[in-house]
């Protein structure tokens, strides 16, 4: 990994979990799949998470066979926009060793920093199997482990998990997505008892606690010494919406860890954005319809045709879309629809 590329993810990058553009006979729409990419990083993205939860995953299916597509498109628009040499391109890598393997591959061809290492789908593995899985994937890539939430695929780890996957060389981040404060936890007092503790970023990827994780900072007595870690940015689906206001509370929320201050107000703020994303994010049906309510937005702006996703059972809950009307008129200052609008004829046509 390129030591301008470390530093920005040791930095905190502000990195959005990328969405997959569909036409309704959920056929990929390229041309919206590109304008996405080119919304984020004029947004000013720090990086990209591409061929990840919000991307699908069904993208792998040999039905639709997107993966490479998908994940290559992004490459091309990145490319393009000459985004900084700091900018963190990271796809995703799933399923059992051969396929994983297969999928660090691509990405290392493909050009892609880190991989973000799902180990959703794998029930059958014990947690020896997974580190050792973790083991084969960072002889190619780099990476950055997962704790996907139970509800959308995901499983409870242990804590020894954790401590021991923080000490595998070439692993530099967490993402924790447990939607839990106590599995969170977990991560973030493993990490601080290992030996590599100074070389693991971690990361949030829990959207119902954005932003209190990124203004907390967890201090452990160690052999008598005090250890302090910070979850220093955010690998996450709900910044693929109102990404621009997004961004910008995010370098805010920098600026006050700086300073060692942090006004009450950011807790009312931590409120809000909680509670656009449960509108977005489906938790009154067990997250069911997380992905078509980030696509809900994307095209209620304009960005995306429709909120289809490549599984068909993947829609809006019952009361989702009044949800997220009522977000949208409660919390206007959160979205950035004005800069969409600005932007999107020329996103969309490949200017």
């Amino acid at each position: 990994m390129k030591e301008v590329v470390k530093k920005a993810l040791f930095d905190g990058a502000f990195i959005p979990a990328h969405p997959l553009a569909l036409n309704e006979d959920r056929s990929l729409d390229e041309a919206s799949q590109r304008a996405l990419t080119k919304y984020y990083i004029e947004a000013g993205v720090g990086g990209l998470a591409v061929g990840v939860h919000t991307t699908q995953f069904e993208i792998r299916d040999p039905r639709f066979n997107l993966y490479e597509r998908v994940l290559a498109l992004a490459i091309d628009e990145m490319a393009k926009a000459n985004v900084p040499d700091s900018f963190i391109k990271i796809g995703g890598v799933c399923g059992p060793v051969e396929q994983a393997v297969q999928e660090a591959v691509i990405l290392k061809n493909l050009g892609y920093d880190l991989a973000l290492l799902s180990m959703g789908g794998l029930a059958e593995l014990t947690e020896e199997q997974l580190l050792e899985r973790t083991r084969e994937v960072a002889e190619i890539i780099p990476v950055i482990g997962f704790y996907l939430q139970p509800s959308v695929g995901g499983r409870v780890f242990t804590y020894r998990f954790w401590h021991e996957l923080a000490n595998i060389d070439n692993v530099h981040a967490i993402k924790m997505a447990p939607f839990n404060r106590y599995q969170t936890l977990d991560v973030v007092r493993a990490v601080c008892n290992s030996k590599r503790r100074d070389d693991i970023a971690l990361y949030t990827g829990n959207d119902d606690n954005i932003v209190v994780d990124l203004l907390s900072e967890y201090a452990f007595t160690i052999n008598g010494e005090t250890v302090k870690k910070r979850i220093v940015g955010g690998l996450l689906g709900h910044w693929s919406v109102w990404t621009k206001t997004a961004v910008q509370y995010f370098e805010e929320i920098k600026a006050i860890r700086e300073n060692a201050q942090q006004p009450s107000s950011w807790l009312s703020k931590a409120i809000e954005v909680t509670d656009a994303n449960a509108a977005f994010f489906d938790p009154a049906h067990a997250f069911k319809g997380s992905i078509a309510g980030i696509n809900e937005v994307l095209a209620r702006q304009g960005l995306l045709k429709g909120n289809w996703c490549l599984a068909e059972h993947e829609v809006l809950s019952e009361g989702q879309s009044e949800e997220i009307t009522r977000v949208y008129e409660m919390y206007p200052h959160l979205h950035d629809d004005a800069f969409v609008q600005a932007n999107l004829s020329k996103w969309k046509s490949g200017e």
